[in-house]
């Protein structure tokens, strides 16, 4: 885009008024929907803006569209994938024994436990995450990920430093 030295809101203003209608319409185009193209339009740019190197990578677009259509493909991902694991997480609940049943507090909390695993976890190889969640969620010893999976010892231990590392930097990038 080179702004030059124009403060970051009047960059991303400048991107807005520009490709703003665009936008709408490639998330139309997509996903079939006004109202949710709207939506996702509104979230692409508020994620700009919330970046940390925000300011950096405004500066340095060079195809607007294009920048625009990949941050908004991003936020359609996340919602999907947002959304599949609450479906998941409410039909798990749904087959529950009463006597199990629990508070609508403890499911939101529950809900938003799921929720920040799945971001630490998001980016990495289906086989680390499976690993890591079989080894933290259900208990299994590594001897017996490795069978599970169809690998190596040596490939779980790896899986589970990866994993673990990818949920530290997440732990202090987010500052939980």
């Amino acid at each position: 885009m080179s702004s030059g030295n124009y403060p970051l809101r009047e960059q991303v203003h400048t991107l807005y008024s520009d490709h703003h209608r665009w936008l709408l319409g490639w998330l139309r185009g997509r996903l079939g929907c006004s109202q949710q193209a709207a939506d996702f339009a509104q979230d692409t740019f508020v994620r700009i803006l919330g970046r940390s190197d925000a300011e950096r990578q405004v500066e340095a677009i060079r195809e607007p569209r294009s920048f625009l259509a990949t941050i908004a493909n991003r936020v359609m991902i996340d919602h999907f994938r947002r959304h599949a694991l609450e479906k998941a997480y409410w039909e798990s609940l749904a087959h529950q024994p009463e006597p199990v049943a629990i508070s609508p507090e403890e499911q939101a909390i529950m809900l938003e436990t799921l929720l920040e695993l799945d971001a630490m976890l998001s980016g990495l190889g289906s086989k680390v995450r499976r690993a890591f969640l079989l080894s933290q969620l259900q208990g299994m010893r590594y001897a017996d990920i490795a069978q599970e999976l169809g690998v190596s010892l040596s490939s779980v231990k790896k899986y589970m430093a990866k994993a673990t590392e990818s949920c530290l930097l997440y732990a202090l990038e987010t500052e939980l």
